[in-house]
């Protein structure tokens, strides 16, 4: 049975990780993640949960205790945003590198310069390579729910890889929705126990955890990560059916709206996908045939099952709510238009930069996009393809 509540994106995930109750969470303080770890240490000192609640002086400290709390046994996890995932940003290779199932509360917020403590995607974006999976939330419902799952398919066996659960910072972190929870027993039972096959403070037998790799294994050692990653695409599809079965709530790689005969489409990740839909419904009223694919799962990145989403699509439109600097596209831009290659598909692909610094997303904003589209459509010219979305002169 499910419990009606009214709560914060961050007070969703905090309530996610006391239904989990892991072993340990170890956390410093950035804007505007903070509120996770304090709701969560208030669990800890309550009773509410058996977590080891490690405050420390750095989230390089907070991300290297999960990494030796992981590696011993234990279930592990931490919070941050921002220049909090740049601090920690040599331990989250050395926590994919170690295969160890860690989750991280990722409160996406800009990474300065110049300084700013509002949303976009440079933090997660820029630890697109790290090896972890990452997984995407449009609301506050999403990111419970995403945690919820996190687990279970960070630990499955042919996975065992750590995973980022993403919301946009203030945009739904602090802003209260009515959301249905689990009950905690459903929680517990769906999570389960953690038990690892190997772990430090296993007495029966010895390993090492993190040794160094010379040149004859180095590249064995990725590859084994990239299959571990490959993998994670279908368990994440096996964990959210079963995670339907308990919430009646539906998750898949991706979400499509109104994308099936759609001839204009936008390709978008994060909460702007709310105010897409509502652009989407207003244009379909007027007869423009126009849809969205959102983004759940960004890595491991799912290429043919997204190009094979838009097949029908005449012009698509990426946004991208971080800047890569390479003047030709964003980090979904490539990705999308690398999908669409190899799968031998010729769309006018537009890529759009908007969001950053918490800029606002308009209803007539995306609105504007999909006009720009049905005027590349209409000329078949596409004029410049790497646009900025409500710049001001």
């Amino acid at each position: 049975m499910s419990i009606r509540e009214r709560l914060s994106g961050n007070e969703a995930v905090a309530n996610a990780m006391r239904q989990i109750n892991p072993d340990v969470m170890s956390a410093f303080p950035i804007t505007p993640s903070t509120e996770i770890p304090f709701i969560f240490s208030s669990f800890a000192a309550n009773g509410e949960v058996d977590t080891e609640f490690i405050p420390v002086e750095s989230e390089h400290s907070a991300l290297s205790a999960a990494i030796g709390a992981q590696a011993a046994g234990a279930r592990s996890l931490t919070a941050t945003s921002s220049c909090g995932l740049a601090l920690m940003w040599e331990m989250l290779y050395v926590a994919a590198s170690n295969r160890l199932p860690i989750a991280l509360a990722l409160v996406n917020r800009t990474l300065s310069g110049p300084i700013n403590i509002n949303c976009d995607h440079s933090d997660s974006m820029g630890a697109r390579d790290s090896g972890w999976i990452q997984i995407y939330s449009e609301n506050n419902q999403e990111v419970y729910d995403n945690f919820v799952q996190a687990y279970r398919i960070a630990e499955h066996p042919s996975v065992r890889l750590p995973i980022m659960i993403c919301q946009d910072g203030f945009i739904t972190s602090a802003a209260v929705e009515n959301i249905e929870l689990l009950e905690d027993k459903e929680v517990k039972e769906f999570v389960g126990e953690y038990c690892p096959e190997n772990y430090l403070l296993n007495s029966r037998q010895s390993q090492s955890i993190g040794p160094y790799a010379v040149s004859a294994y180095c590249m064995e050692a990725k590859r084994a990560q990239l299959e571990a990653l490959k993998n994670a695409k279908q368990v994440v599809l096996e964990v959210a059916e079963e995670f339907a079965g308990i919430s009646g709530r539906s998750y898949g790689l991706f979400e499509e709206y109104r994308l099936a005969d759609a001839d204009y489409a936008m390709v978008i990740i994060g909460s702007a996908a709310g105010t897409a839909k509502d652009a989407i419904d207003q244009l379909r009223a007027d007869g423009q045939k126009v849809g969205m694919l959102k983004i759940r799962l960004f890595r491991p990145f799912p290429g043919e099952e997204i190009a094979a989403a838009l097949k029908n699509a005449r012009v698509i439109a990426c946004m991208d709510r971080t800047e890569s600097f390479n003047s030709q596209c964003g980090p979904l831009g490539a990705e999308v238009k690398n999908a669409l290659y190899n799968a031998g598909q010729a769309p006018v692909v537009i890529n759009y930069v908007y969001g950053l610094g918490g800029r606002d997303v308009a209803v007539e904003n995306i609105a504007s996009v999909y006009a720009d589209l049905i005027g590349i459509d209409k000329t078949k010219d596409a004029g410049e393809k790497y646009r900025y979305l409500s710049l001001r002169d």
